[in-house]
């Protein structure tokens, strides 16, 4: 665009194309709940825009896509794959929605995801939601579990529906679609970017972040989202650490003098042999550009078993408070409103039924709760002064290497960023990835090591749709 070769208007229509051959019908990945009807005038405006005044940036005229728990104040509806939401519209745009138009996006429409972001039910399969139904993973449509729950985002950008796309995390829904549909995805420190207008599960876990090709064109996006936002508190924790342009980190040599931790342990014991295989050429890369690697290593906390009552009690006081929010017509207020909604449409909304929305909606939504109480203070130590920050200080190291999307959990409760990168494929095609996690806020290194990673493995393929 900025050389003239292209316009943003034909790249977005050329991505409209793509997903009306491949996402509905074709391979019918299935991953694209609504389109924004004004995608085609934003982008000829932002054309018109860069020819009279220039660029805004990176992103500008670049085609988005948004996770649909997203909110965003226009034509699109907000939904979180709910039926008892599919007629709402938010009031206003999330503060993802706005920095994104602020950087002259163009925000090209909004994709499935597990309903709730996988908070409905204990049996709902990853990219199954009551309103969009089942996403596919491009790589094996009907095969390969498309990972959850930003897995339409996951799908959508591996099969080529958008340059990048914003997903959410509250435990591996970044990460876990990013492995399995062989694409780059960064779970950032929980505060680096807003959660305000995002349909929540947790307070103190979720965050928004981006899903790419490649660690440069996540990158790009994670500086356009970070920032401080006064209406979100937790964002208080990122002034003077977040960045506003990532791409100084994107180092090919950053791996020469890094001391990273290779995690082995019940962590690789889960997986095939073929992928065990691809986690230990992974190992010898990093070795081979220049890494000092400390193998293994074992995290205090590894071994302890997580309880439900943080997720469990937040869920309901953030659901409130975000439904609250909505136009005062709209008849879904609450938490049991929507247990209510599904009772009555059981067919369509309770494929899979919803006992965590039913446990969630037990508390009382206050968070006085001694044991909602005492688990938080329990998952904080335990995944940051005995677990991840206390191998990093025993070993004098930089970030930890996790097989896959694992590592996921702890590293949810510690509130600390993960950076998914792809690592190969098995004989089958099926894609595996590697996981660099590190402290609070060091995005800057985990964009290093894993830009040297990519660049010295360039391992990742293009899924063949048609």
């Amino acid at each position: 665009m900025e050389a003239g070769r292209t316009t943003s208007r034909e790249l977005t229509l050329l991505f409209l194309q793509r997903i009306a051959q491949y996402d509905k019908q074709g391979a019918a990945i299935n991953a694209i709940s609504e389109i924004n009807p004004d995608a085609l005038h934003i982008a000829e405006a932002l054309d018109r825009e860069r020819t009279g005044k220039g660029s805004r940036g990176p992103l500008h005229g670049i085609p988005v896509l948004l996770k649909d728990n997203i909110a965003t104040k226009d034509q699109m509806h907000t939904t979180a794959g709910s039926l008892a939401l599919a007629d709402s519209y938010a009031s206003a745009d999330s503060f993802v929605a706005s920095k994104l138009r602020e950087a002259g996006a163009v925000i090209l429409g909004k994709t499935n995801l597990t309903e709730w972001a996988n908070y409905m039910s204990e049996h709902m399969p990853n990219g199954y939601s009551s309103r969009g139904g089942q996403v596919r993973n491009p790589y094996g449509p009907g095969v390969f579990d498309v990972g959850g729950s930003s897995s339409g985002s996951g799908a959508a950008i591996a099969a080529g529906f958008a340059v990048v796309a914003v997903g959410t995390e509250t435990s591996g829904s970044i990460l876990n679609p990013s492995f399995r549909n062989s694409l780059v995805g960064i779970k950032p420190t929980v505060g680096l970017i807003s959660r305000r207008g995002i349909i929540p599960i947790s307070t103190s876990q979720d965050t928004a972040g981006p899903m790419a090709r490649c660690v440069e064109d996540a990158a790009i996006l994670l500086g356009v989202l970070a920032g401080c936002d006064e209406l979100d508190p937790v964002t208080g924790k990122s002034v003077g650490l977040a960045h506003s342009d990532y791409r100084p980190y994107l180092d090919a040599s950053g791996l020469k003098g890094a001391r990273i931790g290779i995690v082995r342990s019940r962590y690789l014991d889960k997986y095939e042999e073929e992928e065990k295989a691809l986690y230990e050429a992974a190992v010898a890369q990093l070795k081979q550009a220049g890494a000092t690697l400390v193998d293994p290593v074992s995290i205090p906390s590894e071994h302890v078993e997580w309880g439900p009552n943080v997720l469990l009690h937040e869920f309901k006081s953030g659901v409130n408070a975000y439904l609250k929010t909505l136009p005062a017509s709209y008849p879904i207020r609450t938490l049991a409103d929507v247990i209510a909604f599904n009772r009555e449409h059981p067919e369509q909304a309770l494929r899979f039924g919803q006992v965590l929305l039913e446990r969630s909606n037990a508390t009382s939504g206050t968070l006085t709760e001694a044991a909602y109480l005492n688990q938080r203070a329990f998952d904080l130590e335990m995944s940051r002064e005995k677990g991840i920050d206390a191998v990093l200080r025993e070993h004098d190291l930089d970030c930890l290497l996790f097989p896959g999307s694992e590592g996921y959990g702890i590293a949810a409760r510690a509130g600390y960023p993960s950076v998914a990168v792809p690592a190969g494929y098995t004989s089958t095609g099926k894609p595996f990835g590697v996981v660099f996690t590190g402290t609070a806020f060091s995005e800057p290194t985990l964009i290093r090591s894993a830009y040297a990673y990519e660049q010295a493995s360039r391992l990742r393929v293009p899924p063949r749709l048609g």
